[in-house]
C-alpha cells in the first residue's frame, strides 16, 4: 500500500521562517494602504520566496499493514474435567477459532493452562503471554474457563485496559457441588497410636436437587472400612485412626454423589499417612567372650532408632576359680523381668553364641518362643556350641528354629555365596549388585539339617549359611558362622558385613521396604509402573480399579532383576488400586488435583470479574447465552453485543520503503524568483 503527503523541510529554522513571514505580511500592508504603485505585483516574488524556504517536499511510503494478534486463553486444570465441560470447552474453541480463522488480518496466540500445587494460574500465564506480544497489535484476550482461578491479583494490572478481555464459560451458574475437606490429617503418625483428623462435608445445594442433610460417609485404611459415619454438611466431625505397620498407609474417604452435582471428583479424598515406630528395642545376649563380640553391639548401636539391651556373659558356670558370680557380674541380670515380665516389650532378640549353661531356666527359653510365634523377632548368631547337647536347638526353641544341628563343625577357609533365592531376597539382593562376590574367606560353620526356611547364602561344602523363616506371626534367622567379624576387620578385602547384618536385623523388625512379598505402585506423568517384589519368579496377575471405578486385569512378567513389572497407562488422575489374589495391594495417585482444585468445582464468574469490567470486556455462561460470535470493532468502540463479543482493529502497519520529491528544486525556484521579480519591475515601469 503507497500512501502520499505533502511536507515541509525548512531551509531555515521555523522561527525564522514565521518572523519573514511576518515582515512579508507588514511589507505588503504599508505598500497597499500608503497607495504604492504596482504595490500587488510585489506580493508573488514574496510569497514565491517563502515558499522556497519553506521546502514543501512530496512524500511517499510504502507500508505493510500488520496482522492484529487474538490472545485464546483455555483452561485445562483438573476442575475443567467435570461433568460435560471438556465437550463444552472444545465447542468453544472451535467456533471462536473458526471465527478469527476467517479474519485474515488476526493472528491467533493460544495459551494452554494447566493446574500447579497452587490452584489455576491463568492471570500469570496470561500476563508472560502478553510480554512476547506487541502490545500495539493486541485485539483482545478470548478466556475459556469454569472461572476457578487461584492468582487473581488484589490490584488489577495495567494490561487489563489496553485492550477488552472477554470470559467465556462452559456450563451455568446454578450449578452444585458436594465435596469433602480433610484438616488436621498429619504425614507422620507413630504405629500403634491414634491418631486423628477432622472431616468436613461440604454440600453446596443449589438448581441441581438435594436438600443438604445428613450423609453416610465411608472412611477406609488401606482399603478396609474403618468407619462409616454420618455426617450432617457444614459440621467438622474428629476420626480417629490407628497406624498398624510401619510405611505407608492410605486413608480414603468417600461420600455419595447427589443427583444433579456438576462432578463426583471431590466426593473421595485421599491422605497418605507414613507410620513410623518411637524406638527400636532390641535384647542382645552374648553366650561367651570372642573376637567378634562386639560386632552386633556396634551395629545396632550406630542406629539412633534402636534402644539396645546388652548382656554378656563374661564367665560361663562351669569355670571354677573360686570367684563368686556376684562379685563379677556389673549388674545382676534381670532374667525374670526380661524374659517373663518386658519380653514383649523387645522388637528382636538376638543369641550371639549363647548356648545353654542353666542361666536361662527352660520356662523363659519357652516364653521367647511363644513370643516369636506371636509377632517377635528371633536372631541366632550359631558358634560351635549350637552343635553341641548345650545347643538352644535343644530346647523349646527348637520349634521356631528353621534348621537343628547335625553336629559336625567345618573348619575350613570358604567364601560365602548368594543363593539364587538370596538373589531376589531383599536381604541379600543388593549384595551381588554392590559387590562382586570376591569377598573375604571365613574358617568356620555350623553344620545342619535339612528344613524348612529360605537358604539365602551358603558357605563351605554349599552348606546353608543364612537360613531366614517366618514361624506364626514372627521372624527368625540363623547365621550359621560366628566369623562375620572377619568382614568388618577387613580380612583379605573383608565383605559387606555392615549391609548384610543391618538388611538382616531390619527384616526381622519387619521393616516394610525388606518385605520380601510386596506389590508397589510408583505414579508417572502418564503412566504407572507395578511391580511385585516376590521370591516366586512365575508371572502373576493383578486387578487395577481406576479413580471412577472400572477394572482391569494387568499381566506383571519378570524382568532382568527378576522382579514381576508391568506398565499401567493411566488416563485418569486420581487414586488408582491394584489387588492381587494373596491380599496384597497398592495406591498410586496420578496427578492428583491440587487441595485448591478441590475446594469448588462449581463454574463461577466472581474471580475473573474485576480484569474483565475494567478491561471493557463481557462474560457469557455457555448453558444461558450459547457459544458467542466473534467480530472485529473499531477503536473506542463497544466491544460486546448480544450474542457477539469484540476485537478491537488497530490498523497498523510497518514501513517497508519511501521516498521525497522536492517540489521546488533550486533551478526552477531561481526561474521563478527571477521572471516574477523582472515582470514586479516592468509593471511598475509602466505606470
Amino acid at each position: 500500500m503507497t500512501v502520499v503527503d505533502l511536507l515541509f523541510r525548512p531551509l531555515v529554522p521555523p522561527w525564522l521562517l514565521a518572523i519573514l513571514a511576518g515582515v512579508v505580511a507588514v511589507a505588503l500592508l504599508l505598500a497597499l494602504f500608503g497607495r504604492l504603485p504596482a504595490a500587488h505585483w510585489r506580493v508573488p516574488p514574496l510569497v514565491l520566496l517563502l515558499g522556497v524556504l519553506a521546502n514543501p517536499v512530496l512524500f511517499r511510503e510504502e507500508r505493510e499493514p500488520l496482522r492484529d494478534v487474538a490472545l485464546v486463553v483455555e483452561d485445562a486444570s483438573p476442575s475443567m474435567a467435570a461433568g460435560d465441560r471438556p465437550e463444552l470447552t472444545d465447542a468453544v474453541l472451535e467456533a471462536v477459532g473458526t471465527d478469527l480463522a476467517r479474519d485474515e488480518g488476526l493472528e491467533v496466540v493460544t495459551v494452554t493452562v494447566e493446574g500447579g500445587a497452587d490452584g489455576t494460574a491463568l492471570v500469570g500465564a496470561v500476563e508472560r503471554a502478553l510480554g512476547e506480544i506487541d502490545p500495539r497489535r493486541l485485539a483482545g484476550t478470548v478466556i475459556v474457563s469454569d472461572g476457578q482461578v487461584h492468582d487473581v491479583p488484589a490490584e488489577l494490572p495495567d494490561w487489563v485496559e489496553r485492550r477488552p478481555v472477554h470470559h467465556v464459560i462452559p456450563g451455568g451458574p446454578e450449578e452444585t457441588d458436594r465435596r469433602l475437606v480433610l484438616e488436621d490429617m498429619p504425614s507422620y503418625a507413630m504405629v500403634g497410636e491414634e491418631e486423628r483428623f477432622t472431616l468436613t462435608l461440604e454440600d453446596d445445594v443449589g438448581a441441581g436437587g438435594g436438600d443438604g442433610g445428613p450423609e453416610r460417609v465411608t472412611v477406609r485404611q488401606n482399603g478396609r472400612v474403618i468407619h462409616e459415619l454420618v455426617v450432617v454438611p457444614g459440621r467438622s466431625v474428629p476420626v480417629p485412626f490407628e497406624v498398624e505397620r510401619a510405611g505407608e498407609t492410605v486413608v480414603e474417604v468417600e461420600v455419595a454423589p447427589r443427583d444433579g452435582e456438576i462432578s463426583t471428583l471431590n466426593n473421595r479424598t485421599t491422605a497418605f499417612v507414613t507410620g513410623v515406630r518411637d524406638r527400636l528395642r532390641v535384647l542382645l545376649v552374648s553366650g561367651v567372650p570372642y573376637q567378634g563380640l562386639r560386632v552386633w553391639r556396634n551395629l545396632l548401636k550406630a542406629d539412633p532408632a534402636v534402644d539396645l539391651v546388652h548382656f554378656t556373659i563374661l564367665r560361663p558356670p562351669e569355670k571354677q576359680d573360686g570367684t563368686p558370680v556376684r562379685e563379677l557380674a556389673l549388674i545382676a541380670f534381670p532374667v525374670r523381668e526380661l524374659f517373663e515380665l518386658k519380653l514383649g516389650e523387645f522388637d528382636l532378640i538376638v543369641f550371639d553364641r549363647y548356648a545353654r549353661r542353666g542361666l536361662l531356666p527352660l520356662a523363659y527359653l519357652e516364653n521367647v518362643a511363644r513370643y516369636v510365634e506371636g509377632g517377635g523377632a528371633l536372631l541366632i548368631n550359631a558358634g560351635p556350641d549350637f552343635a553341641t547337647p548345650l545347643s538352644l536347638a535343644r530346647t523349646p526353641l527348637d520349634r521356631v528354629i528353621p534348621l537343628a544341628p547335625s553336629g559336625q563343625v567345618i573348619e575350613q577357609p570358604f567364601r560365602p555365596r548368594v543363593t539364587e533365592l538370596g538373589g531376589r531376597h531383599p536381604v541379600t539382593d543388593t549384595l551381588r549388585a554392590q559387590w562382586d562376590g570376591d569377598w573375604g574367606p571365613w574358617f568356620r560353620q555350623i553344620d545342619v539339617e535339612q528344613g524348612p526356611g529360605q537358604i539365602v547364602l551358603r558357605g563351605a561344602a554349599d552348606r546353608p549359611l543364612l537360613v531366614l523363616d517366618r514361624v506364626g506371626d514372627g521372624r527368625v534367622a540363623q547365621l550359621l558362622s560366628d566369623h562375620a567379624w572377619l568382614w568388618a576387620r577387613g580380612f583379605e578385602e573383608g565383605g559387606p558385613q555392615q549391609t548384610l547384618l543391618r538388611r538382616l536385623v531390619h527384616w526381622l523388625m519387619q521393616e516394610p521396604e525388606l518385605e520380601e512379598e510386596r506389590l508397589i505402585a510408583e505414579p508417572g506423568e502418564d503412566a504407572i509402573r507395578l511391580e511385585r517384589v516376590t521370591l516366586d519368579p512365575e508371572p502373576q496377575t493383578a486387578t487395577a480399579t481406576t479413580p471412577t471405578g472400572d477394572s482391569f486385569e494387568v499381566e506383571l512378567t519378570p524382568g532382568d532383576d527378576g522382579r514381576l513389572t508391568a506398565r499401567v497407562p493411566a488416563a485418569e488422575p486420581g487414586l488408582y488400586r491394584f489387588d492381587q489374589a494373596d491380599g496384597r495391594r497398592a495406591f498410586a495417585a496420578v496427578r492428583p488435583m491440587a487441595p485448591k482444585e478441590l475446594e469448588d468445582l462449581r463454574a463461577t464468574a466472581a474471580p475473573l470479574a474485576p480484569l474483565v469490567e475494567a478491561s471493557g470486556g463481557v462474560q457469557r455462561f455457555t448453558d444461558e447465552a450459547g457459544i458467542p460470535e466473534v467480530r472485529r470493532v473499531g477503536e473506542g468502540r463497544t466491544a460486546a453485543g448480544r450474542g457477539w463479543i469484540g476485537l478491537v482493529e488497530n490498523d497498523r502497519f510497518r514501513v517497508v520503503g519511501s521516498a521525497e520529491t522536492a517540489l521546488l528544486p533550486a533551478w526552477l525556484a531561481l526561474i521563478l524568483l527571477v521572471g516574477t521579480q523582472v515582470f514586479a519591475w516592468w509593471r511598475e515601469g509602466r505606470r
